[in-house]
């Protein structure tokens, strides 16, 4: 199963790509952000992705196309760049969390010798030059 963090930042991928807006978020939704779950993300992230996934998927479709072409073809340019933009804050907030639990891990306290070793075992006799 692909996580949640490798989805958005596949959507996040898609996003940046040259086609028009529009065509980005359709494409988005439906290789990578459809695969999300809610409890797959932090509680921090929830509500925004339940506002993505409500602003594409939000409006009943035509006959002949599916509820996100209906969502996205409903959209103002200005609000397609707005729901993009939504799902790039949401993989950064996952980023930035992915970072900081790195840290935590790196943070904790690493023995460097032996408690059943005593100081004198790790005196090393000095090196001396001579000509």
């Amino acid at each position: 199963m692909v996580s949640a963090w490798d989805s958005l930042h596949s959507a996040t991928l898609e996003l940046v790509r040259s086609a028009p807006i529009k065509q980005r978020l359709i494409a988005a939704y439906r290789r990578h952000l459809a695969s999300i779950h809610e409890d797959q993300l932090p509680a921090e992230a929830r509500g925004s992705f339940a506002q993505v996934m409500r602003s594409l998927a939000g409006v009943p479709p035509l006959r002949g196309e599916d509820a996100v072409t209906a969502s996205v073809r409903k959209m103002s340019n200005q609000e397609a760049d707005d729901c993009a933009a939504l799902v790039v804050e949401i993989f950064g907030m996952l980023s930035r969390e992915a970072v900081a639990g790195n840290q935590r891990q790196s943070a904790a306290v690493v023995q460097l010798r032996s408690v059943d070793c005593t100081p004198a075992e790790f005196d090393v006799p000095a090196l001396t030059v001579a000509n």
